[in-house]
């Protein structure tokens, strides 16, 4: 009888944190984003390269847990993507059950990721199984500091590149400005582009109500984050005070870090659409879980930020009835490649508003 054979284990573990400068600002105190490239070593030789990231707050904490708490944990585990996710999630709940702790262990799963697929002669859409061609992109931006004329000129830019659908900051302090400020962009946009907007939990519940009465005028296609990221009850009252009036549908995730808040929210009915950040849920692993969670709930995923690793996994998402596929978002000048931090060429490839995969190995990221 011929043996099985021997699951390779995790022999080495390394992350070190790189600040990359963004071309273009998202406010005085955003300048860089913080990258915690990883790098595992299996039993086998195979070696596989992950990364955490936050853009501004917490990178040395993120580091010191990877290369503490975190390696201590993986050396000697087996290296199949996935298998140690839960345990080591438990293990380092002391320390909270998401935030910091969950971004931190996006350096290891995507690692281990990673070297599945490179062992495998493959990339990760290669790995996982491609679903699509194709997934559409939509314009995206940090710009509620802009003027409104820098605003249209970004809203043209996204025009002029193809795409069809933008999303654009929300939340001064007079929603007659918003208003304003977003007939502008869809005079540019004209009627059959989509324009979703993002308020970044600047409001409470009472003004979220009053500000999407007003705003329901230019059509969004939805409102992110309206509300404090964690406020369930609210969300859960806004939906409802929505569905009676605009119907404008609420997205949420970017700062929700495990799966039990997402299937909190869609179990609820306070989201209708949510936007896991790969990263800040802790990887391939529990986004993979939340994008079958929001399939038996009917809602839609529209992964959040990194299009290198979002588009690929988008690629992957298989199509459920009735629920759109999965968009990606492209901040502008702010991609890893077009910010420079890549070894070699960016793993996708986004033209006319439509991302596709490019010829890589693995998840294709390997940081300078």
């Amino acid at each position: 009888m011929t043996e099985a054979p021997a699951i390779p284990t995790i022999e080495r573990f390394d992350a070190r944190l790189i600040r990359v400068p963004l071309t273009r600002p998202w406010g005085s105190d955003v300048t860089s984003i913080g990258v915690i490239a990883t790098q595992v070593t299996r039993s086998d030789g195979v070696i596989g390269w992950g990364f955490s990231w936050t853009p501004q707050i917490g990178a040395e904490a993120v580091q010191a847990l990877l290369s503490h708490d975190i390696a201590a944990f993986a050396i000697g585990r087996p290296a199949d993507p996935g298998s140690q996710w839960l345990a080591l999630w438990q293990h380092l709940h002391e320390a909270g059950g998401g935030g910091i702790s969950t971004i931190a262990q996006a350096g290891l799963d995507l690692a281990l990721w990673d070297a599945a697929a490179r062992a495998g002669g493959t990339s990760l859409p290669g790995f996982l199984g491609a679903q699509r061609e194709r997934v559409r992109t939509y314009g995206s931006g940090v710009n509620l500091h802009y003027t409104q004329d820098e605003l249209v000129a970004q809203v043209r830019r996204w025009v002029d590149a193809g795409f069809d659908a933008v999303k654009v900051k929300v939340g001064k302090p007079d929603v007659a400005e918003d208003l304003d400020r977003m007939r502008a962009v869809r005079e540019v946009l004209g009627p059959d582009r989509a324009l979703m907007i993002d308020a970044n939990q600047r409001w409470e519940l009472d003004r979220a109500t009053s500000s999407l009465e007003v705003l329901a005028e230019v059509n969004p296609a939805w409102i992110e984050e309206p509300l404090r990221a964690d406020d369930l009850y609210g969300h859960s009252e806004l939906a409802g005070r929505l569905r009676a009036s605009s119907g404008i549908p609420i997205a949420v995730g970017e700062n929700l870090h495990n799966v039990y808040r997402f299937d909190d929210f869609l179990r609820t009915g306070a989201a209708q659409i949510v936007q896991p950040n790969i990263v800040r849920v802790g990887g391939i692993t529990p986004f993979l879980g939340i994008a079958a969670i929001a399939a038996e709930y009917g809602a839609a995923v529209h992964p959040h930020l990194l299009p290198e690793l979002s588009g690929q996994l988008a690629l992957c998402m298989r199509a459920v009835p009735g629920v759109p596929d999965a968009l990606v978002e492209d901040v502008e000048d702010a991609g890893f490649g077009a910010l420079g931090a890549l070894i070699g060429p960016s793993p996708v490839k986004i033209e006319n508003g439509w991302l596709t995969d490019a010829p890589h190995d693995g998840l294709g990221l390997r940081f300078r």
